[in-house]
């Protein structure tokens, strides 16, 4: 019966049935479930609730011109996290069997429609007579009313449940349950839940919101008739709205007949593959508590779940990383991984292959999985081996650190070490000592990191950037009298630690035997006997990491700089710990190689070879490389070239990277003869290089030995070959994403590019796509609306970081949206009074939503009277009576018009604020003067290419005073 279950309501039968239940029987629109990352809402981490994207309908911000404002009837089903923040399950997640970082809220709304008599019957409907639940098993609550805020209880809601259950499962509970409120201030009002208890027979009227498993809340159905206003007093809305929540997972378990989520087939098709990917020889059994032993129930519920939250959360343009959602998504991901190892002795890179799984589950729902799919496993792998190089090591660091911890609090230095050496989240840290019955100084911890990043900025300040030189006779010293032979470097094209030797110690003037003198502010410079961080060379930056002394679990030497002179790599940085004073000349170490640094310079690197060809493409066999420099953050490439791209041959480059890292080809590398490699048909050369022989051959495409078995091959010339000594990818689909943002002229006849690859790439067309919106909006705007909204988008345009096409693009759109200021002002030179009105009505209307005590606006060739009079008229106007400044550039005559006023007593006034001081500081700052009275400032600059700076010094002068 169960088995027939499933089949007949899958997870995908139950999430369509809800929708169409709405949309086709109820006449809901059916919206999409908005990115579970709020991009445009920082006050959320991510989306956890269905209501979040219709936030502004019922804070009532919503723009009527917009397709939400047409709203009435709205069903879908949300992608939610809840990880960190206010809404944080993730630390009970594979505990128990109902938690989850991971869901979907299944959801249906009424903007000003239908209310409670619907909403409550079309529910009841839904359950019983479509999914056809139990009616013996429902239970539902009501608002029983709260006196202290002469709330009355919610009888309505009462009596239309009543129809349909009897008084004893119609339950009355307070506000914690029953009132729910979007924040301190807002809308708000009584909700009901529905709940469901699985095992039936019995009456469980006593176990609603008891927190039994059995008996659980499955639908909330919220009534939003009221708004929170500041004094904390309630006022009934002119408009009530609907908001429901229902949890699918929680919903297919009860149809599917199983007894938790996770046995759904949600689920499933997961712990089957994760069994498989692991080789763990037990499957899952849904097993909690002291049932299940060795936690390998609950590794599986981690894994499975923490796999869903991160390919969606990857897939809607989020990143592991250090700060903020990134690093909450970096504590789920490796909280799998461990789980993974340690548990269930999965093998590296096993976390990564589970993604297509969920894509392949999921996308039918949400086709969006579908964009890039392989991106979310990049990502994944990339994260994956950086916590792998590190995690077998911290948990033996670890174990020490329990030996070492006579009570039952972990010490904040052992927890910094843990995460600052190995990796590890202080709330990784928490979990493991948890899992033993200890707790960690979480205080100490913070307030170690702060003085870690203090330290670390002064330092900066302090020295600079690291460097250490040696010359001709240094050079000498370490072959002749130290018998030192050049630094065996072949091990750089690799990712694998390395085990050297140390040969000599450099302290920048001459050469020592050991570190005992240093301390950790000293640079000093080591040479090894091999190793495996490649030294800046060849426009490459180099590498970063630390040096580990044999017998030490912890980083003995911070790695800042690599340069070779000479032959030998000298690797430059300062004593990470104080058992590295011991560390002296003929001791082996071993090295690491920051990989996490090195990928981004991997990708760039590949990537301009691909740049170099796209360019031989697009303008000609004439392109000759010049030089480059390639970085973790972005990489510069020079090229002859006579005259600027335009925008359709800067597309066109982007297009052709673009199709060759979708094409994921292979990227091949081989030492091969001098003589040999340069018979290769299409191989590219830097224009005045010198190679060394044998030399390496970089090839995309195909591999460097069906190169040489017939160089002179024609088809040859379609691919990417260069000669090359830098590290590069294996393959080009791991750069991911590539855009241009910049080309510019280098010198005469030699042009550069600037690119980015991977997110900072996907974040440029982010940004470029909303900036072409925002400008497309502009041309329907006019009047003074028109002009602030240019000088804002032009602000916005140079600080932007974007693909260099679309910066030419919207340059020509903004230099309409100018010319259509310019023709207005013309036109409108003899109205100028009716337009200054306009513009502080517009002010005045923004205002009205925020208060402010001054106002800055640049109207430009408005003459003075119009300025004077739009000021009084905001002064007049707004209730705070704010200070008021205008800078008007006038380009016909040369001068930039700055006029300021601010009401005698306002409290503008009272704070400090003086107009003739305001406009001298203003006018100052563009070539010119300014002055007048304490309420009335007049002053003129004359260099119209400072307006920004003029904006700049007006805001500076009301904020250094207002502060």
């Amino acid at each position: 019966m169960q088995e027939q279950t499933l089949v007949q309501w899958d997870s995908k039968a139950v999430r369509s049935t809800f929708i169409s239940f709405f949309v086709d029987k109820y006449q809901h629109t059916f919206i999409p479930s908005s990115s579970v990352v709020p991009h445009e809402d920082p006050t959320l981490l991510f989306a956890n609730a269905g209501m979040n994207q219709f936030k502004p309908i019922f804070l009532g911000q919503v723009d009527p011109k917009s397709e939400q404002a047409k709203l009435k009837r709205v069903a879908n089903s949300q992608k939610c996290i809840r990880a960190g923040g206010k809404h944080n399950d993730l630390d009970d997640v594979g505990k128990d069997t109902y938690h989850h970082t991971f869901f979907e809220m299944l959801g249906n709304w009424s903007f000003g429609d239908y209310f409670k008599e619907e909403a409550i019957s079309w529910a009841w409907e839904l359950l019983t007579e479509v999914y056809k639940l139990d009616k013996e098993r429902l239970y539902v609550t009501y608002f029983g009313g709260n006196k202290d805020y002469g709330l009355e209880p919610d009888l309505e809601a009462k009596a239309i449940w009543e129809r349909y259950l009897p008084p004893s499962r119609v339950l009355p509970f307070g506000m914690k349950e029953n009132f729910w409120e979007m924040g301190d201030t807002g809308p708000c009002g009584p909700c009901s839940e529905i709940h469901f208890d699985k095992i039936g027979g019995r009456d469980a009227a006593s176990l609603v919101n008891m927190d039994d498993p059995d008996v659980i809340e499955i639908w909330n159905n919220v009534f939003i008739q009221f708004n929170r206003e500041p004094d904390k007093s309630l006022k009934v809305l002119p408009a009530k709205h609907v908001d429901t929540g229902m949890g699918l997972e929680r919903l297919t378990s009860i149809i599917q007949g199983v007894r938790n989520n996770y046995d759904t087939d949600l689920f499933v098709y997961l712990f089957d593959e994760i069994q498989k990917v692991t080789g763990h020889p037990v499957p899952y059994r849904g097993l909690v508590g002291k049932d299940d032993v060795g936690n390998v129930d609950m590794a599986y519920r981690v894994i499975a779940d923490h796999i869903r939250t991160l390919t969606f959360a990857i897939s809607d343009g989020a990143t592991p990383g250090n700060e903020g959602r990134s690093y909450v998504l970096r504590r789920i991901l490796r909280r799998a991984i461990r789980y993974g190892k340690q548990i269930l002795g999965a093998p590296q890179g096993f976390f990564s292959q589970l993604a297509i799984k969920v894509v392949d589950k999921m996308s039918v729902a949400f086709p969006e999985l579908n964009n890039n799919p392989q991106h979310v496993v990049n990502i994944l792998k990339s994260e994956e081996e950086l916590f792998n190089r590190t995690l077998d090591n911290g948990l033996t660091k670890f174990a020490r650190v329990l030996k070492k911890t006579p009570g039952n609090v972990i010490a904040a230095k052992r927890v910094f070490k843990l995460y600052t050496t190995f990796g590890f989240p202080i709330d990784l840290t928490k979990l493991m000592a948890e899992e033993k019955g200890k707790t960690v100084d979480e205080k100490g911890f913070n307030e170690l990191m702060e003085l870690a990043k203090v330290e670390s900025q002064q330092r900066m300040k302090k020295d600079g950037k690291s460097s250490l030189f040696l010359d001709a006779d240094a050079v000498a010293t370490l072959k002749t009298k130290l018998d030192v032979t050049p630094t065996e470097d072949a091990s750089k094209y690799e990712d694998n630690v390395v085990e050297s030797k140390l040969k000599a110690i450099w302290n920048g003037k001459t050469y020592v035997q050991s570190l005992d003198k240093f301390t950790d502010k000293d640079l000093i410079g080591l040479v090894f006997d091999k190793t495996n961080f490649y030294a800046e060379q060849g426009g490459q930056i180099y590498d970063t990491g630390f040096a580990l002394l044999q017998g030490h679990s912890d980083p003995s030497f911070h790695i800042e700089e690599v340069q070779s002179f000479g032959g030998f790599v000298l690797h430059m940085g300062r004593i990470a710990s104080p058992h590295a004073t011991s560390l002296k000349v003929g001791d082996p170490v071993i090295l690491h190689v920051d990989h996490a640094r090195r990928s981004p310079i991997k990708s760039n690197h590949t990537s301009t070879h691909m740049v170099n060809f796209a360019l031989r493409k697009v303008l000609g066999e004439g392109v000759d490389q010049r030089g480059s420099l390639v970085d973790h953050v972005k990489f510069r490439f020079d090229f002859s070239h006579g005259k600027a791209l335009s925008a359709e041959q800067l597309e066109k480059v982007d297009q052709i990277v673009g199709d060759m890292i979708a094409k994921e080809l292979h990227v091949h590398a081989k030492e091969v003869s001098l003589a040999l490699a340069k018979k290769i048909r299409g191989l590219r050369a830097v224009f005045g290089e010198v190679y060394p022989d044998p030399v390496r051959v970089v090839s995309i495409g195909r591999s460097v030995d069906e190169l040489l078995e017939n160089p002179n091959n024609d088809e040859w010339s379609n691919l990417s070959i260069e000669f090359c000594g830098g590290t590069h990818l294996s393959n080009t689909s791991q750069a991911d994403f590539f855009h241009i943002i910049q080309e510019e002229a280098l010198s005469a006849g030699v042009r550069r590019i600037t690119a980015v690859t991977g997110q900072a790439a996907r974040d440029s067309r982010r940004d470029s796509l909303a900036l072409k919106e925002r400008v497309a909006k502009a041309h329907s705007l006019s009047g003074p609306a028109l002009t602030k909204e240019t000088t804002e988008i032009v602000q916005q345009l140079d600080k932007a970081v974007i693909p260099a096409a679309d910066r030419i693009y919207l340059r020509g759109q903004i230099e309409a949206l100018h010319e259509k200021v310019r023709s207005h002002a013309k036109a409108g030179k003899a109205n100028q009074n009716e337009e200054a009105q306009k513009y502080a009505d517009t002010v005045l209307q923004d205002l009205a939503k925020s208060v402010s005590l001054y106002h800055i606006g640049v109207l430009p060739s408005f003459d003075n009277p119009a300025l004077v009079l739009a000021a009084k008229a905001i002064i007049e106007g707004a209730p705070s009576n704010p200070a008021v400044l205008f800078i008007s550039p006038n380009e016909e005559k040369k001068v930039i018009n700055i006029v300021a006023q601010v009401k005698p007593g306002s409290e503008a006034a009272l704070k400090g604020i003086k107009a003739n001081e305001w406009t001298n500081v203003t006018a100052q700052s563009c070539g010119g003067k300014g002055g007048g009275k304490p309420d009335v400032g007049n002053g003129a600059g004359k260099d119209l290419s400072k307006v920004n700076d003029a904006i700049t010094a007006a805001e500076n002068y009301v904020k250094s005073i207002l502060k």
